[in-house]
């Protein structure tokens, strides 16, 4: 019993969609149409994102550009507004866990010689924050947002543009929010800055490449086959080890909500049924499920019961902010928080977390009401 409580603790969304997957089999036994439920094109693209962001990360590449970017800067509130805004960027490339994992434990490194450990909190809450709303600009900037890309067919210029009026907002709103929470103390942190030396220029260029590979993947111009096939013999023959940060339990994740959400599909009377409930709102329906199942469960799940994609990428992104597991990355910064000690800890996080999140939230939700009326 306490091996299965642990298991649900350390990735409570794969073991739960194991168990809906498997209960969903009951009422519709396995058949050939099973393997028409996996999108195979959206786990290609995400194991190919994982395989090369995880071989960046072995050589450097983002320790030694954040070290080039913070050297420099003394300002307690300069480099808090720095970290904050490359967590914005980044994560529209590198998804938003990968960089808070990247970034999360840079910024303690370099804010904790300040001694000023509240404006270390709030800088961190900031940068989640930033991730989880930088990332919803792009289709590869977290994987709800891939696979409703992939699911409903879009356009990449009109999902840039559908999200561009949100993630400008939010950039403005973050920006403003450690100019007001995080003092601007002066100090010398290069005393705790380790240097940093450069990537390997060779490597960089060919993940560079792979990178781009993939991008022209999403967009519909190489074929999903051919760019996983490159990018696996590549990351093979330069670093094998790179396959060990790829994420398996989200990919396996995304196969039990395939078979789930295609069982529903197949048992008319719960699509009807649930469809109906779903299409009265489908942003707010999103924005709730979200604050308890987390943002891409609740993609992949209200998708079986509407066709209106647009606005399942606008709820589910504004669904990420909220609560703690509203965004399941934003539990990688609390647990960076949680191992400081305590008289390093600067604050109650859950509550400044919860309080910041939800007044993003419904400023970002009065956008939308805006915008849907004019």
């Amino acid at each position: 019993m306490n091996k299965i409580i642990t298991a649900l603790k350390k990735d409570p969304v794969l073991y739960i969609s194991g168990v809906l997957a498997i209960v969903s089999m009951f009422f519709v036994r396995p058949d050939a149409a099973y393997i028409g439920y996996i999108n195979f094109k959206v786990l290609a693209i995400l194991l190919g994102l994982m395989l090369i962001v995880s071989a960046c990360v072995r050589i450097g590449t983002f320790d030694y550009m954040t070290y080039c970017l913070l050297r420099k800067i003394k300002g307690q509130r300069h480099i808090s507004i720095l970290l904050v805004v490359m967590s914005f960027f980044l994560s529209m490339l590198l998804t938003n866990d990968v960089t808070l994992v990247t970034l999360v434990p840079f910024a303690i490194m370099v804010l904790s010689s300040f001694k000023d450990f509240k404006s270390l909190m709030y800088t961190l809450i900031f940068m989640t924050v930033a991730t989880n709303l930088g990332s919803m600009l792009t289709p590869i900037g977290n994987p709800q947002n891939l696979y409703l890309y992939t699911n409903y067919d879009m356009n990449l210029g009109s999902f840039l543009l559908l999200m561009l009026p949100y993630s400008a907002l939010s950039l403005a709103l973050i920006s403003l929010g450690v100019f007001l929470m995080c003092k601007n103390k002066e100090a010398e942190p290069g005393s705790n800055m380790k240097k940093v030396d450069p990537p390997k220029a060779s490597r960089l260029i060919i993940y560079i490449a792979l990178f781009i590979l993939c991008v022209l993947t999403v967009a519909g111009k190489v074929h999903w086959g051919i760019m996983i096939g490159v990018v696996a013999v590549f990351i093979l023959i330069f670093d094998r080890k790179a396959f060990k940060g790829a994420d398996y339990a989200l990919l396996l994740t995304f196969i039990f909500f395939f078979v789930l959400i295609g069982n529903i599909g197949r048992i008319t009377e719960v699509k009807e049924a649930l469809s109906s409930v779903v299409d009265r709102s489908p942003v707010l329906t999103a924005v709730i499920s979200s604050q308890f199942i987390s943002n891409v469960p609740a993609a992949m799940l209200l998708s079986a019961f509407t066709e209106d994609g647009r606005s399942l990428v606008i709820g589910t992104n504004l669904g990420g902010l909220g609560t703690l597991i509203a965004s399941m990355a934003s539990l990688i910064t609390y647990k960076y928080h949680a191992k400081l000690p305590a008289e390093e800890k600067g604050g109650k996080y859950i509550p400044a977390f919860t309080v910041i999140n939800l007044i993003l939230l419904a400023i970002l939700l009065s956008l939308y009401s805006i915008l849907t009326h004019i």
